[in-house]
């Protein structure tokens, strides 16, 4: 991704971002050798960063490479807007995953990512559990098109420019045709690009007009089939519509006692 130039230059501390943001782009290990070309800096100059970021916790050892830990993740949970979502949400989400008998995670943009912040799993013995802290790139997600289509017109905007400066390749058209119909429907129903044979049901999350965050059913056909993917999805956009609300109302709440701290 394209980059503006700028004013004040900490090199030790962009050698570190560097590092992080290329090893978030893809989850597999990369070497040193891989990751000094990545960031088009030799390996004498990455070789103490990725010693202290090991040693801090940011980095760990896979085989012959590095992979991020989940501490940038855990950070960014401590934010109080972010404890404040999974507080209302995940009650929700537990009664949700009870009824459909399916799984269920909430989900929050990230750049040009989504990031998976919470999840419940399916109270069986059958169905799809994607982790906390998992990522995908924006454009190769159901949650990242519902994110994306709920969005006010100048942010989509922005959205797009960082989105078409990305390294991720994607079918613009489709996906801008995709996002104008789930803004129309009030939802996404979509093959997984994941994973064959699941069908992400998706609702937004709203506060202020806009999407915050998503609610996504992974779902998975079960026989007999005990709730099918359209009552899945009914289920799916109330609760999604009942964590609107209910950050809402909690949310001045939530700033009152971040004030009084």
């Amino acid at each position: 991704m394209t980059k503006p130039p700028s004013k004040y230059r900490a090199p030790a501390l962009d050698k570190g971002l560097d590092i992080l943001e290329l090893l978030a782009r893809d989850a597999s290990p990369r070497s040193m050798g891989e990751i000094s070309e990545g960031i088009g800096r030799s390996r004498s100059e990455i070789f103490r960063m990725l010693q202290v970021l090991e040693e801090r916790g940011y980095l760990a050892k896979s085989g012959d490479g590095y992979v991020l830990t989940n501490r940038l993740f855990m950070l960014g949970m401590q934010q109080p807007q972010v404890q404040n979502v999974t507080e209302v949400a995940l009650p929700v989400m537990r009664r949700l995953a009870d009824e459909i008998r399916q799984p269920c995670h909430l989900v929050a943009p990230s750049e040009d990512q989504i990031v998976v912040i919470a999840q419940i799993d399916v109270p069986s013995d059958l169905g799809l559990v994607v982790r906390p802290g998992h990522r995908r790139p924006l454009t190769h997600s159901t949650s990242g098109l519902v994110l994306f289509a709920f969005q006010l017109e100048d942010v989509r905007e922005r959205w797009l420019k960082m989105i078409d400066a990305s390294d991720v390749p994607y079918d613009r058209a489709a996906f801008l045709e995709a996002a104008r119909k789930a803004r129309e429907q009030g939802y996404a129903m979509q093959p997984s690009e994941a994973v064959v044979g699941v069908v992400d049901l998706t609702a937004p999350i709203m506060q202020h007009r806009h999407a915050t965050y998503t609610l996504t059913v992974p779902y998975i056909e079960r026989r007999p089939e005990q709730v099918s993917a359209e009552n899945a999805l009914h289920a799916v956009r109330a609760a999604a519509d009942e964590i609107s609300h209910a950050l809402m109302y909690s949310a001045p709440a939530s700033a009152a006692a971040t004030k009084r701290k």
